[in-house]
């Protein structure tokens, strides 16, 4: 494989339901949107070119917050703008569509700022961890192109103790509830792993 991997993320939501642009709103204590957590995770796990895709709305917010902190942190960055208009030949946006068209245009519109680079795609407003992130950029850096690696994807276990309703909370209560919720979760994963290991012997 002759280029590096590339990390695309897809930023161009407008927060219609949230009330403003998540993707860029500060979470951390010094100001930090998500996005800058997965972008710190992605580049040491070896990804040095980010294509954000955006809408023209959001652009100069978007590099103000967002793209300034990726230059300065090492990153190639690119843009590509998913507006409703931005179709293959041949289609026209329906009258009166103004609803983005999702993940799949907004990949299509990244083409060109991809070009042949094997890239992992993530949303702006998730948070992954480090260990996603090394996961995706080694299989994409040791896997031939071909049909059998064409796809990949990074999957966690998830633990169904208490429902899958994630709540959050703004104080230390949250910390105290997570480490609460780790030890029953330990258990569970450590007894699946276990019979999974049985059953597999």
């Amino acid at each position: 494989m002759q280029t590096k991997p590339i990390l695309v993320v897809m930023a161009a939501g407008m927060g219609s339901r949230y009330g403003g642009l998540k993707q860029i709103d500060p979470v951390g204590p010094s100001g930090e949107a998500i996005l800058d957590y997965s972008l710190y995770d992605a580049r040491r796990a070896g990804f040095k070119t980010v294509v954000f895709i955006i809408k023209h709305e959001i652009e100069q917010a978007f590099k103000e917050a967002v793209g300034a902190r990726a230059v300065r942190a090492g990153f190639e960055v690119r843009y590509a703008y998913q507006q409703l208009e931005k179709l293959p030949e041949g289609f026209t946006v329906p009258e009166g569509r103004v609803k983005p068209w999702g993940t799949a245009h907004a990949i299509l519109v990244a083409e060109e700022a991809i070009g042949d680079a094997p890239f992992a795609v993530i949303n702006a407003d998730d948070y992954y961890g480090p260990q996603g992130f090394k996961l995706i950029y080694d299989y994409l850096s040791t896997h031939a192109d071909g049909d059998r690696y064409a796809w990949a994807m990074v999957g966690f276990l998830l633990v169904p103790i208490f429902g899958y309703i994630i709540i959050c909370f703004a104080s230390p209560l949250a910390w105290l509830l997570a480490d609460a919720f780790l030890i029953p979760a330990f258990f569970y994963c450590q007894k699946h792993l276990l019979s999974e290991k049985t059953r597999m012997d």
